[in-house]
């Protein structure tokens, strides 16, 4: 075998879902880049140009701003080249935790203004006015639906889709927290993010559901019942379905009245417990780190199978 050959046989010796799960344990060990240089936070200052210069009040105008921002994303997973530091890139379920965690923290010393100062950076509802358990309830909620978003998409997209797959993924989902929200502004020209957003967060917010119930199997017939009967009525069809998973497996009532930009929103009840407190906060990170290394066992185990089986067609 010719050294170009060694060269090329080792470059493709790792599996996508085995590089994908290298990322998300970087992830949890290290945990994210500082966030002035950090290439999320980049894009979205890129993407702020990109609306100044082509936002129009209609639909089409948002297709060529998703459009272009895809691109960005699937160009720069391409020039990575690693699925394993796209992957670490994309993923922020550390980052998730933490800032949960200091909102707990604050709420569990009565320190109510603290924890409203942190809710932004984890939460869209407005928080003034919110009491203790509102807030519990809003972290609890975040948690799920960003477990989804920030841990178990990108890492799905990184074992289909390598690096381009997963930054592609990133650009998608950071446009969607950009503009695709109801607002006057962005009601049409965020239309084409948010729909974007919702496709590619289909399968892995189900996902997310069944590993809930891996690490909580006691609660399995519970989560498989919420996420069947609730989860269809929350006008998410992904937050909905990771909300439900996580009241059940936790045994709360999720949902009810929120406000978003000065509007009132009725979520439909999500789960058949007590309503949420502070401690529940840690018991919704504590699901969401489990969720997190269970998923990367799973892609790790995978990724495994697939090198051996790619080893032996060699042979």
């Amino acid at each position: 075998m010719t050294p170009a050959a060694v060269r090329r046989r080792g470059s493709g010796s790792m599996s996508r879902p085995l590089a994908a799960a290298f990322g998300v344990v970087a992830d949890g060990v290290v945990g994210e880049p500082p966030s002035t240089m950090h290439p999320v936070r980049l894009f979205g200052v890129c993407m702020q140009q990109v609306e100044t210069k082509t936002y129009r009040d209609n639909r089409g105008a948002g297709v060529a701003h998703v459009a272009i921002g895809t691109g960005l994303g699937v160009a720069a997973g391409a020039i990575v080249g690693s699925t394993t530091t796209a992957t670490y890139l994309a993923v922020a379920g550390r980052e998730l935790r933490g800032v949960a965690e200091s909102i707990g923290d604050a709420l569990r010393s009565s320190d109510l203004e603290r924890a409203r100062g942190l809710m932004p950076s984890l939460v869209g509802r407005d928080v003034a006015g919110l009491n203790a358990s509102d807030m519990a309830r809003a972290v609890v909620e975040s948690v799920a639906e960003n477990t989804v978003d920030a841990v178990v998409a990108p890492a799905w997209w990184a074992a289909l889709g390598g690096a381009p797959g997963v930054l592609g993924y990133r650009a998608v989902n950071t446009m969607d927290a950009m503009v695709g929200h109801r607002s006057d502004r962005y009601l049409r020209y965020g239309w084409a993010s948010a729909c974007l957003d919702d496709l590619a967060a289909f399968a892995p917010a189900r996902l997310t559901a069944v590993l809930v119930a891996v690490v909580r199997p006691l609660a399995a017939p519970a989560i498989w019942r919420a996420v069947r009967s609730q989860a269809p009525l929350h006008p998410s069809p992904n937050a909905g379905v990771a909300e439900a998973a996580f009241a059940a497996a936790l045994n709360l009532s999720l949902g009810g009245v929120s406000r978003y930009s000065g509007k009132i929103d009725h979520r439909p009840a999500l789960g058949s417990g007590r309503g949420a407190e502070p401690g529940d906060i840690g018991r919704a990170v504590t699901l969401s780190r489990d969720v997190t290394w269970a998923l990367a066992l799973g892609l790790g185990a995978v990724g495994i199978a697939m090198t051996g089986r790619r080893g032996r067609w060699r042979r």
